[in-house]
């Protein structure tokens, strides 16, 4: 017997290694067909002996990100017949209709930082389905998936996005769930925007997180602390819009787990701390056709074309409506507070950061909207998909003539955001009734849960049952 070969000998990449396998993952997913790349990576899982397990990852109508390890034997063998129980996932079914399909999108496959997700595992995205194989309305990225489909058969135009996630790094494991209004969080560092030690907690956490990211193929541009002390944030660039919405939940996920890792927790939640900024998902968005920025028009205002600016007015025309999407939570309603640099007006300006819609400074290819006002805890697939339907179906703002022009504040609450969602009728024809009820649900049971005048202190049920939050224990038995 050979005692010096390993029990375990599970793939593990060298971060260069990696980056340079997803970027091409990455290409490919643009050029090829989906059975070009179900043959291709089903032969590649066949003959590596090293990967043990799969890892299929799907999002709630709320944004809350699920896993489930197949093994690869498996689910090379059941790939068409993979079912779980929707009714155990808040967001999902009921109980009579329970059993929901996963369809793997092979396209979406990423080789993962072993140092961080484990060794022997790669992961990929999977559409929901319903019991006959169709699409699941609540899966809110296949759904984005289907619009943009349409979108570029019927108008031959490819809308593309970026965003710019916050977050704060807290003192402790699971910090969120331990949280209480008496103490608040232990932030790690006072440090600010571009000003903290090169090994702080802060920055060490920042280098880890980014260069996982990066060798997970995000492209990032850059990566530093936030205005307030112990924020961060990690940019990467423009991307089709559900690839960005995968990234985004793979950002986050990494993030924890690093922040986990180094005994801290990094949490999404809007306004953690009260006294300083909070946390934003600034997102960019623009449109191409053959490959040129339509958003883009030399001598247009501000440099927009038509196009650009329809988009805008129907955006800020139902910004209100769209609010309980883009500010899904109680706590979120805190960050929109104008003192701290707060997107809370309704309107669109190339300088004031208090607008929820800014202007970039940009050109041909960098044209750009930037809508400031989403929260970093919303569903990111929810939040691209209204958008881009309200710029399909929505009207564009009217102005009063010979008036002066009031301004408009979103709302200050969720309760207020909940009573204009489910007065809207373009929600309905956005969503769909049963998906507008479902998500209604779930906003009105954390919102019965706190004060409408939420104060200045940030109260324990606001954090614990956040639905970012890993509390299933306590909603059963609250």
């Amino acid at each position: 017997m050979n005692n010096d070969k390993p029990l375990r000998t599970f793939l593990e990449i060298p971060y260069d290694e990696l980056e340079e396998m997803n970027a091409r993952t990455a290409k490919k997913a643009k050029t090829e067909s989906y059975s070009v790349l179900e043959k291709e990576y089903r032969s590649y899982l066949l003959k590596e002996k090293n990967i043990k397990a799969i890892t299929l990852c799907f999002s709630d109508i709320e944004g809350k990100f699920h896993m489930i390890d197949y093994d690869k034997k498996f689910l090379l063998n059941s790939a068409d017949n993979l079912t779980f129980d929707g009714s155990s996932v808040r967001g999902f079914t009921a109980l009579r209709e329970s059993d929901l399909r996963l369809r793997v999108d092979w396209a979406s496959i990423r080789w993962l930082p072993s140092d961080v997700f484990g060794p022997g595992k790669i992961v990929m995205f999977a559409d929901v389905l319903n019991r006959n194989k169709t699409a699941y309305e609540s899966d809110m990225r296949l759904q984005l998936k289907l619009l943009v489909d349409d979108i570029q058969k019927k108008q031959g135009l490819t809308p593309y996005a970026s965003v710019e996630v916050e977050g704060f790094l807290m003192e402790g494991i699971n910090a969120e769930q331990h949280y209480h209004a008496d103490t608040g969080f232990k932030l790690v560092t006072g440090g600010g925007y571009y000003h903290s030690l090169p090994l702080d907690k802060l920055r060490v956490f920042i280098d880890r997180s980014a260069e996982a990211q990066r060798a997970m193929g995000f492209s990032n541009e850059k990566d530093h602390p936030e205005v307030a002390p112990s924020q961060f944030e990690l940019n990467f660039s423009y991307d089709d819009v559900v690839r960005i919405g995968d990234q985004i939940q793979l950002y986050k996920l990494v993030c924890r787990q690093v922040a986990s890792s180094m005994g801290m927790t990094a949490t999404f939640l809007p306004k953690p701390v009260t006294g300083v900024n909070g946390s934003g998902m600034h997102l960019n968005l623009s449109y191409f056709k053959s490959q040129k920025n339509i958003f883009y028009k030399k001598d247009g205002i501000e440099g927009l074309s038509s196009f650009a600016w329809e988009a805008i007015e129907k955006v800020l025309n139902h910004a209100s409506e769209l609010c309980l999407i883009l500010n899904s939570s109680v706590n979120a309603y805190r960050r929109l507070d104008p003192k701290f640099e707060a997107p809370n007006q309704i309107k669109v300006s190339p300088i004031d950061r208090g607008s929820m819609i800014r202007i970039p400074v940009g050109d041909e290819k960098s044209s750009r909207i930037e809508i400031r006002s989403v929260a970093p805890d919303a569903n990111p697939y929810l939040v691209l998909f209204s958008i881009l339907k309200t710029i399909q179906m929505g009207k564009r703002l009217q102005k009063a003539e010979d008036k002066r022009e009031r301004l408009r504040i979103l709302p200050d609450n969720i309760y207020d955001a909940i009573r204009i969602f489910k007065g809207s009728d373009l929600i309905g024809q956005i969503l769909g009734e049963s998906n507008k009820e479902k998500y209604v649900e779930h906003k009105q049971l954390v919102a019965d849960r706190s004060p409408k005048n939420l104060g200045t202190r940030i109260k324990t049920g606001e954090i614990i049952y956040h639905h970012e939050v890993t509390n299933q224990m306590l909603w059963n038995t609250f």
